[in-house]
């Protein structure tokens, strides 16, 4: 009875919202700041990660809230004939679960990134070293954005506008590294800084270090390339005896069966 009760009110609800008696994005939008205590802290970076910095954080988060207060009452509707305490904290478990299931997959978009990122920035600053040689820091920084790959040019285009606004200190090198936190991201953007402050007579000796240091990390990224390939073949193969392995069993089980039916 009381199923029928609640299927009801449900239904009342929805023909309200179809004929616009009631605005639920209205009561989200309301409703939303008190549940802001659930942001993470890093969302608004890792959305800017995956869709740029046009995105509407709050629309996406109450939607976030939407989903799961939809999850709440579907959950609670389900169980509501066996509601007691153990099954109201399953529903608040499937609420949260459907929250943050879009900020896992953000954060799982991010680390692929971080891996991709990782294995392109020494070819980049390859890149970017040849154009020092003609150019200076700002400069050669401006023209590499043409040919940099397209998941550094967002950031790029951030570093060279803050330079190009006066700011000469080493912040908008370091803001680059955070953008792309991998593997000696954060040293090889202060020696850019240093190659980019250093004198006309200093800078082949600068640059033979960065060039060194570029080389390293170079070689880094094809042996966990090589790693990365090894690994793969490994699994294969061990794939492929767990099917062998298998295979054989299966075969001598029924070979068994057979002799036994004789």
């Amino acid at each position: 009875m009381l199923m029928t009760f609640v299927l009801i009110g449900i239904i009342i609800i929805v023909i309200l919202h179809v004929n616009k008696k009631i605005d639920s994005h209205r009561f989200i939008t309301e409703t939303q700041p008190y549940f802001a205590f659930l942001k993470e802290e890093d969302y608004e970076f890792l959305l800017g990660v995956k869709y740029g910095d046009n995105i509407d954080v709050n629309k996406l988060f109450g939607t976030r809230v939407r989903n799961a207060l939809v999850a709440l009452l579907a959950v609670f509707v389900i169980l509501i004939n066996k509601m007691n305490f153990m099954y109201f904290i399953v529903c608040l478990i499937a609420a949260f679960a459907v929250f943050k299931m879009p900020y896992m997959q953000l954060k799982s978009f991010y680390k692929k990134n971080l891996y991709t990122i990782d294995l392109m920035l020494p070819y980049y600053l390859k890149s970017l070293e040849i154009l020092i040689q003609h150019y200076t820091v700002p400069v050669a920084l401006r023209r590499s954005i043409a040919t940099a790959p397209a998941i550094f040019k967002d950031g790029l285009v951030k570093l060279v506008e803050k330079i190009e606004a006066g700011d000469s200190s080493v912040e908008p090198y370091m803001d680059f590294a955070k953008m792309y936190p991998v593997r000696d991201s954060m040293r090889m953007m202060r020696l850019l800084y240093r190659l980019g402050l250093g004198s006309q007579e200093d800078k082949q000796e600068q640059l033979l270090m960065f060039s060194k240091t570029i080389s390293s990390l170079q070689n880094k990224a094809r042996e966990q390339k090589y790693k990365d390939r090894l690994e793969g073949m490994e699994k294969k193969t061990m794939t492929m005896l767990m099917c062998t392995g298998a295979g054989i069993i299966v075969l001598l089980l029924l070979s068994m069966m057979q002799m036994i039916n004789i």
